[in-house]
């Protein structure tokens, strides 16, 4: 083979090289986005709002409010909170009122991942950051980069190597780290962020309203007093916690459904309402055997276009709340809140 067929060879070649695969795993752990996320998006967390606000959005928007030593902007910023509470929604958030920054998603597990090439990971995020007029690093699960990484020495270079990066010269970007648990950070990470933001479980007015988010697209006959009495049976519930408490309760009537002997038709409920059409007075819906126009019938004895829409009620929603616990347990709260009182400067 020639020199010339070489080179030709070595240009059209398939095998990945260095360069390729670095890029192939920053695409993968790092994501520059525009998230399309308001505030309004956020249910309550208002104290965390106003923070981010004045710690983040003002001094884009009004640097020289901020220029000189000492109204620098926070360089490291935590989020930290039991899991469910909204601090990836919050930054998105962040993210789409920042429109004139440079905003990048990291998963701390992929970079530091044995499979990827941690620090040069970092140290091409950081200069791409450094390089853009603003920037914004979000690192979800900070503590799985940050955390304990004492019996792997990769690992440990890869924390290093983040320190090193969040210590440099970083006057146009800002790092927010969420974490679910801050007591695994060291002092040393706890001195980069700076400002530690505690979010907190949702309130039950909050709680209510992240039950109607998670109902507005399915039938049921809830009322406002209804949600009220949710929020208010639900104390120590996560933003996680509230929307696997909806899909159980819809799926109660797929449960009746299933378990169903008996059929009547709509018009049998309705008592021929005048708001229900005469096109769903043919529908099918599950009943005893006692009820009145009861058919003896199994769920695959009706056709798929008879049968009806059964609207999820309170009852099955306290159905589904029986059935379900928390993911937060005391003892995580009460880690979070010797973290907020040996950490955390009070507002």
């Amino acid at each position: 083979m020639t020199e010339k067929t070489m080179e030709k060879s070595d240009v059209n070649s398939t095998e990945p090289t260095g360069e390729n695969i670095l890029n192939d795993q920053m695409s993968d752990a790092i994501l520059m986005e525009r998230p399309n996320v308001s505030w309004d998006n956020v249910a309550g967390l208002d104290s965390a709002k106003k923070t981010l606000i004045e710690g983040v959005v003002l001094p884009l928007k009004y640097p020289d409010l901020f220029s000189g030593r000492k109204g620098r902007p926070w360089q490291g910023i935590l989020l930290y909170g039991p899991p469910g509470t909204g601090k990836s929604d919050l930054t998105k958030a962040l993210a789409t009122e920042t429109t004139n920054t440079s905003f990048f998603y990291v998963s701390s597990r992929k970079i530091s991942s044995k499979w990827s090439d941690g620090e040069k990971l970092l140290q091409t995020l950081f200069t791409t950051a450094r390089e853009h007029k603003n920037s914004i690093i979000f690192i979800d699960e900070v503590d799985a980069l940050c955390g304990d990484c004492s019996e792997y020495e990769s690992l440990r270079r890869v924390k290093t190597e983040f320190l090193i990066q969040m210590g440099g010269e970083n006057k146009n970007v800002q790092v927010l780290g969420a974490t679910n648990t801050p007591w695994m950070l060291d002092a040393t990470t706890r001195k980069r962020f700076e400002k530690r933001i505690c979010i907190p479980l949702p309130e039950a007015s909050v709680r209510s309203e992240i039950f109607k988010i998670h109902l507005r697209n399915a039938v049921h006959s809830l009322a406002e007093e209804d949600f009220t009495e949710l929020g208010k049976r639900t104390n120590g519930f996560s933003g996680y916690d509230i929307p696997v408490v909806v899909k159980e309760a819809l799926m109660v009537p797929v449960r009746k459904l299933q378990t169903a002997t008996h059929f009547r038709k709509v018009e049998e409920v309705c008592n021929k309402d005048p708001l229900v059409s005469d096109t769903m007075n043919h529908l099918l819906i599950p009943c005893s055997s006692e009820a009145q126009g009861a058919i003896k019938m199994s769920w695959v004895d009706v056709p798929k276009d008879r049968l009806f829409e059964t609207n999820v009620s309170m009852g099955d929603m306290l159905e589904s709340l029986v059935n379900y616990k928390p993911t937060v347990t005391e003892d995580d709260l009460r880690k979070l809140e010797e973290f907020t009182r040996d950490f955390v400067a009070p507002v």
